[in-house]
């Protein structure tokens, strides 16, 4: 048993040693001149680095190294750009990148979107390219005009000087690129901002998704391209020993059957075809080592995985020490399996022809899409393309790389480009699951009615271990401690211990990951020693938060904020810090009615600079709505190895008229970004279930609170 400190092996190293697929990283303002393709409009430019393209005709570009799933890098990411290049938002236009080493994200270590990492880690670096480019344009123009710098500017994307002269960003691009970019260019103070913060910034995307020009994965169309349903074993992990194709070969619009490694694809000239004919199929399955797992099972691996020592990840003082007169406290938490449940299942398209491979759909982490794409169609990594469209939803299932791999070879087998789709009843049953958790919390309370002394132990599977195996060590998962090694309490004797417990099912990165699960079981217990404490538990919080002012400052709002009355049965409260952002939300039920039903919650952030208020409190919306269907019905169960959940009838989000008063507060800061995408989700089922606590006495120790 090791202690393993955050301070020598943080969640960015882990990745950043994890993903080295495609060769070796550059981090940092690294430019490259990009390939001189030309823009929609024809023309090429005639400045173009990797994240910059300028046209003589002054169209300007970013080229946007992270998908956009809703959380709005489409127009959070220009802003970046448009600050430093002084342009009204409206004059950027953007692209997706493809794969290149330029665009790793180096809080990730590799071309991915997630951990609500998008805005922090491109703050300075796209606020630095935007500067170094306003830099050369400004000497460009000096040298042209024979003037000085100094009496240059640039603004609405030309350069003036104070004679009256002035040229186009464009006019002066040829010459700026042959210009060396200023290493550490001057970067304005938030003070004079004129695009990042401002409340009358529009997302750029919502014209062409309005319109419906937006290419989502599920509208991609490629000349000669069939389309593809996948039949897949029921228990995951199975696959295909025989099939009888005759049946669906006799389906009108049927092109033929392919095998491929897990499954058997049919592929016809429309969707209903396509699964048509797969309902007509005959398959012999290998169900493999899952086939008798079941929830039972799984939930008592758990349950023995609490008496084994585990990772010790976390000490400060000593959980051992004798307390005088100190009041014992212990409780379990359990949180059942989840399914991302995007409202746009998985989908990509493929296709394999003459040494090559272009992969087009809705992709996260396009750097390993490449190395499997390049695997299943036989081919070099660097004769793999990727080309991402909008996602339509992701919360880390399009992380994953299976449907990238499935599309692939199925094109390879069938000689032809494809475009596979997966059903609402695939997407549930064949997902990458949030882990099923149990938590043991025990603690101290001293003299002065606080905790003196607090352990928490969580068992789990580790997606790490499935993902990346080679980077847990000694039982430590740095994705398992989100949420318990940053607890905000000034608790003096504190041991937070991790237990890795393989259960069967393969588990992937669910949004907010172990925020969500440590969260839960964490918030509920402070609720609870507040109570076995006699205090109110907002009191109580506030008590233990004088070394995170942070913190502290966003519960007193929120309390403000929402109506809290100290001492009423109709509040629960939660809070804590995850993605460099301090949040606390807090859940009022409604008094009149018969049954559990949330009336109102108020959710307050302090995330730094908000790039885009209006979507930074869209997104934490959103979380809190992910959050709350988890936590009032969502849940996965098996059944001999069979998923039983199939679509929204049996694993629903909520809809418009159940979801409740929302109310969402931005602290005004100066501090740098922090994440916003995941942030909403883990405070919602504490804050709720400390709110029934008050409400009926009856304190909620696993979820769903209805399943």
């Amino acid at each position: 048993m090791k202690n393993h400190s955050l301070k020598n092996q943080s969640r960015r190293q882990f990745i950043q040693q994890s993903a080295t697929v495609g060769g070796a990283f550059v981090l940092g303002m690294y430019l490259p001149m990009a390939s001189e393709a030309a823009t929609d409009s024809g023309e090429k430019p005639a400045l173009a680095n990797a994240w910059i393209q300028i046209t003589p005709s002054n169209q300007i570009t970013l080229i946007c190294a992270r998908s956009e799933m809703g959380q709005d890098v489409y127009t959070s990411m220009p802003a970046l750009l448009a600050e430093e290049l002084n342009l009204p938002l409206s004059m950027i236009k953007v692209e997706i990148a493809g794969v290149a080493p330029v665009y790793i994200n180096a809080m990730l270590g590799g071309q991915i979107t997630g951990g609500s990492t998008s805005v922090r880690e491109a703050f300075d670096k796209l606020r630095t390219a935007g500067a170094a480019t306003r830099a050369v344009l400004v000497q460009a123009a000096a040298q042209k005009w024979n003037v000085a710098v100094a009496d240059c500017k640039a603004m609405n994307g030309k350069v003036t000087h104070s004679s009256g002269k002035s040229a186009t960003y464009g006019d002066l691009a040829a010459d700026a690129a042959k210009l060396p970019l200023p290493e550490k260019p001057a970067l304005k103070s938030p003070a004079n901002f004129m695009v990042i913060g401002k409340e009358t910034m529009r997302r750029l995307d919502t014209p062409a998704k309005v319109s419906g020009k937006a290419v989502y994965g599920i509208d991609v169309k490629i000349p000669g391209m069939a389309i593809a349903s996948l039949a897949q074993c029921p228990v995951i992990g199975g696959i295909p020993t025989s099939y009888d194709a005759s049946a669906a070969l006799k389906v009108s619009g049927v092109i033929k059957v392919v095998q491929i490694s897990d499954g058997v694809a049919v592929l016809a000239k429309d969707f209903y075809a396509a699964r048509k004919g797969r309902d007509a199929l005959k398959i012999t399955w290998n169900e493999g080592s899952n086939a008798n797992l079941n929830n039972a099972v799984v939930r008592k691996s758990l349950e023995e995985g609490l008496s084994k020592k585990g990772a010790i990840i976390k000490t400060v003082g000593d959980v051992y020490a004798s307390v005088p007169n100190g009041k014992s406290l212990s409780a379990q938490y359990f949180l059942p399996y989840l399914a991302h449940s995007t409202m746009e299942p998985v989908n990509c398209s493929a296709d394999v022809s003459n040494g090559k491979c272009r992969i087009i759909g809705p992709i996260q982490f396009q750097q390993g899409g490449q190395a499997v794409a390049a695997a299943a169609a036989g081919v070099k990594p660097e004769d793999v393309t990727i080309e991402t469209t909008f996602l339509g939803g992701g919360f880390g299932r399009k992380l994953e790389l299976d449907f990238i791999r499935q599309a692939a070879e199925i094109s390879k087998a069938a000689g032809m480009p494809v475009k596979m789709l997966w059903t609402k009843e695939d997407d549930i049953t064949h997902d990458f699951y949030r882990p099923m958790s149990i938590h043991k919390v025990e603690g101290v309370l001293g003299s002065n009615g606080q905790l003196t002394s607090m352990k928490a132990k969580m068992v789990s599977q580790s997606v790490t271990a499935r993902a990346f195996p080679g980077f847990v060590k000694d039982g430590f998962d740095p994705f398992m401690v989100e949420g318990s090694n940053n607890i905000t309490y000034d608790i003096p004797n504190m041991e937070i211990t991790n237990v890795i417990t393989d259960t069967g099912l393969r588990v992937g990165y669910w949004r907010s990951v172990s925020n969500a699960l440590n969260a839960f079981a964490i918030e509920s217990f402070v609720d609870e020693a507040a109570n076995a404490a006699g205090k109110d538990p907002v009191a109580f919080r506030l008590a233990s938060l004088s070394k995170h002012p942070r913190a502290k400052h966003v519960l007193e709002t929120a309390v403000k904020k929402s109506g809290y009355v100290s001492g009423s049965k109709r509040f629960g409260v939660a809070q804590m810090e995850c993605y460099d952002t301090y949040s606390a939300c807090v859940v009022e039920l409604d008094s009149e009615a018969t049954e559990t039903k949330v009336k109102k919650i108020t959710f307050v952030s302090d995330c730094g600079i908000a790039v885009h208020p209006d979507q930074a409190r869209a997104q934490l919306t959103g979380g809190v709505i992910y959050g709350l269907s988890a936590a009032l019905g969502n849940v996965i169960t098996i059944e001999n190895g069979r998923v039983q959940q199939t679509n929204f009838n049996n694993y629903p989000s909520l809809r418009q008229n159940q979801v409740p008063v929302i109310e969402v507060h931005l602290i005004p800061s100066q501090e740098k970004p922090g994440g916003l995408g995941e942030v909403g989700v883990p405070l919602v089922a504490p804050a709720l279930a400390n709110a029934i606590a008050a409400a009926t006495g009856k304190r909620i120790r696993e979820l769903p609170v209805k399943a």
